[in-house]
């Protein structure tokens, strides 16, 4: 089959490619989840790979090492999020769009990150600057093709998030997982020290749109002006800003650590920071970028919309609520284990952080919701109020270093929840108590887990392996709140439903 035929397959006939498939949602449900369990799976894989890679890295690396590479990153970052530049979510929002205006935001994204990729090799000498510190100024200049790899393939990957090809797209990530981890691994034991973390981040994206370019086996053609596509440029550019604002709230701490307190500091926080968050992140992404794509074509019927976007919330609540909780009670062995003896400073902050990560697994998924009715202003509105809120805990706790900012932080997110929440949901087909019903849940569950994760903890005192204190207190945990979950809290018939999808539509 040559590439084109494949276009034709993927996208349907020109000019009215992808218009039918927006509109069938028969099946649906089948195929939301069957493709959420694919990404669920893949996600898994994806963090099984990167708590391997963590944990070997962590023995052969320095924190130092993991901070120099942070302090860029951090700044990186910022230009990652105009990189996709909202257009991915444009592609996969839209009820109808055609070959031609995928074809424009191809080139759109491509000319963002060529422009992205000179623009670190720019800032690379004020980088230097700013930090003091020489290396970072080597380490971005190294990141800049990264960024031209990255927006090759945005429209790519949002063809396979349209369609719901999770299981493939899932596929892609686990190998460049893969590539990337072993690239790294082998750079450390080579003792290429910081540089090892630096071509692992570099060689992920290239992996990523190599595999969603063969997916796809789309090709696009030449750019042209089309006034369906400015819309979208605008529905682009109001996610951007608003993703911006937010990685702002979400991300200055680590700058501020890593300019006043240096590279071990927020080495420590930094890893802290991923560990204790990585479930939350790998959960809400799994199942959020399915439920966008699902929830966008059911954005005309509000019944619907609210039993699915309700189902995927309790899903992603229930597994991320006690995972972090779990992360809380298990801190020292945890850090112990994972990243070894070493890194014993960061179990205080990630410990500290926990409040913070429970509050990102309630609201997070609140994204969703607006982007998937159109409601992207209000999310942008919330983004300002947000941000500040959050910049102010990290001035408060920066004077007491990286466990002052993490309990700051905590304090401030704490406070933001239900004023978050309350706003989102105003008028949407979702209610403040709808969430606040599914929260309640596994909320309580995970309380109750936590109390007999602390008993037996208690009792495994005197075990002298961390990782067997670990094990035991973690299954207590576990079964304890599947019970609780199941039983007590009566939600064994969402999971029943789920399977049986799967089972539907496999």
């Amino acid at each position: 089959m040559t590439f084109l035929s494949q276009a034709k397959r993927y996208l349907g006939p020109r000019p009215a490619a992808l218009v039918a498939e927006a509109s069938h949602v028969d099946g649906l449900k089948q195929r939301t989840i069957r493709a959420g369990a694919a990404r669920l799976a893949g996600q898994g894989g994806r963090a099984v790979l990167r708590l391997g890679t963590i944990v070997v890295l962590a023995r052969l690396l320095d924190p130092s090492d993991f901070g120099l590479v942070a302090m860029v990153t951090v700044i990186t970052g910022v230009f990652e999020i105009f990189m996709t530049g909202g257009l991915s979510a444009a592609t996969v929002q839209r009820v109808e769009i055609s070959d031609r205006q995928i074809s424009t935001l191809f080139w759109v994204n491509m000319a963002i990150g060529v422009l992205l990729a000179l623009l670190c090799l720019a800032a690379a000498p004020l980088l230097n600057v700013f930090y003091e510190q020489p290396k970072t100024a080597y380490v971005l200049a190294a990141l800049a093709p990264s960024f031209i790899f990255n927006a090759a393939g945005v429209q790519h990957i949002a063809l396979l998030q349209r369609r719901l090809r999770y299981a493939t797209l899932s596929s892609i990530e686990v190998g460049s997982e893969l590539v990337a981890g072993a690239l790294s691994i082998g750079l450390a034991l080579a003792g290429w020290s910081y540089w090892a973390l630096v071509i692992g981040v570099v060689a992920a994206p290239l992996v990523i749109t190599v595999g969603a370019w063969i997916a796809t086996g789309w090709i696009p053609s030449g750019p042209r002006r089309d006034n369906d596509v400015s819309s979208m440029l605008r529905f682009g550019g109001t996610v951007t800003l608003n993703n911006l604002i937010v990685y702002i709230a979400y991300n200055l701490e680590k700058v501020l650590l890593g300019r006043y307190f240096g590279a071990d500091a927020l080495g420590l926080y930094g890893r802290a920071y991923e560990l204790i968050n990585l479930p939350t992140r790998i959960l809400n992404g799994a199942v959020g970028s399915v439920a966008f794509s699902a929830l966008s074509r059911l954005q005309t019927d509000p019944a619907r919309f609210r039993t699915y976007f309700l189902k995927g919330y309790s899903l992603v609540v229930s597994l991320t609520l006690p995972t972090t909780i779990l992360c809380a009670v298990l801190a020292d062995d945890i850090i112990l284990v994972v990243l070894g003896p070493k890194w014993k400073d960061a179990a205080e902050i990630f410990r500290l952080l926990a409040p913070t990560i429970l509050v990102f697994g309630m609201i997070n998924p609140l994204g969703w919701l607006l982007w998937s009715v159109g409601l992207q202003d209000r999310s942008l509105k919330v983004a300002f109020v947000l941000c500040p809120i959050v910049i102010c805990s990290y001035l408060i706790g920066i004077p007491y270093g990286p466990t002052g900012v993490a309990f700051a932080y905590s304090v401030a997110m704490t406070l933001w929840l239900v004023p978050h929440v309350m706003w989102c949901v105003h008028g949407t087909p979702v209610g403040f108590g709808d969430l606040m019903s599914a929260v309640a849940r596994p909320l309580l569950s995970g309380i109750a887990a936590a109390a007999a994760a602390l008993l037996v903890q208690h009792l495994a005192a005197p075990i002298p392996y961390p990782l067997v204190r670990l094990a035991l207190a973690g299954a207590a945990m576990g079964l304890v709140y599947i019970a609780t979950l199941v039983f007590v809290m009566r939600q064994k018939e969402l999971y029943v439903d789920l399977l049986r999808g799967l089972k539907g539509a496999t």
